[in-house]
């Protein structure tokens, strides 16, 4: 999708909302990171119709060495660009398998009450792959009952920390406390899947926007040969479309 597109729908689901609604909250949450420590924790209040960040709080530099401006003003795709390519697809399956559980078994007017947590590995200014644990709380929704405005809070970890990717699905009960209600690990689905390392890189390149004949040069393999791999992938991860491939981002970046 092209960014003006993408602008356009932006402007088109916020006009139903009050828009002073969303600005307070993000008024709030930077108030409040003028008082938080410094730690290996940082968060994000994230956008999924321009996909961008409306803030980035200030433990983004100290916990990765990145600059924050750069991530304001790039957006998602510049955190995309930075996750561990051989994590990319189990990364995606966990975000589609998020999705579908949340619109088949979540009431709508439950979503509210939703939060989700899963792990990939993310290269730091250092150039090093460390562990991030992220956690997502949706804030504000569309008419669809979808989050499009979302609470993201990372974890930095230690790079020498073997991690499965996973992820996982919790509904506040009656008494306020959180309840698991989907949990999976998506390392070990990946690998009975059988995705093989070529695949993984035309995943990578598909991620990123980059088309069949992009992908064809890049990787030194003919686009019937690209083809081929888009169509096993496809199968693999039980995805209809490339299209569905990369718009399933879109669709998710309010748990990023």
């Amino acid at each position: 999708m092209k960014y003006t597109e993408i602008k356009d729908l932006y402007k088109f689901i916020f006009k139903s909302y009050d828009k002073p609604f969303l600005k307070e909250h993000i008024k709030k949450f930077i108030e409040l990171d003028e008082y938080l420590p410094y730690s290996s924790t940082f968060f994000c209040v994230t956008n999924t119709q321009d996909l961008t960040f409306e803030y980035i709080s200030k433990n983004y530099t100290s916990c990765l060495g990145l600059d924050a401006n750069e991530l304001k003003v790039h957006g998602m795709r510049s955190l995309w660009s930075r996750i561990h390519p051989d994590d990319v697809d189990a990364w995606l399956n966990a975000l589609n398998s998020l999705m579908e559980f949340t619109l088949a078994e979540i009431p709508k007017n439950k979503r509210k009450d939703a939060n989700y947590t899963w792990n990939f590995r993310m290269r730091n200014s250092d150039e090093v792959y460390v562990n991030i644990i992220q956690n997502t709380t949706p804030l504000v929704f569309d008419s669809e009952s979808k989050p499009i405005i979302g609470l993201a809070h990372y974890t930095v970890l230690d790079p020498n920390i073997k991690m499965d990717i996973t992820a996982s699905a919790k509904l506040l009960n009656t008494n306020n406390e959180y309840e698991t209600l989907f949990f999976s690990n998506f390392s070990q689905k990946l690998l009975n899947d059988g995705i093989s390392n070529r695949e993984r890189d035309v995943i990578r390149l598909l991620v990123l926007n980059k088309s069949s004949k992009e992908i064809s040069r890049t990787l030194s393999i003919s686009s019937h040969t690209v083809d081929t791999h888009r169509r096993n992938i496809l199968r693999k991860l039980n995805i209809s479309s490339t299209g569905e491939l990369v718009g399933m981002l879109k669709m998710n970046q309010h748990w990023l």
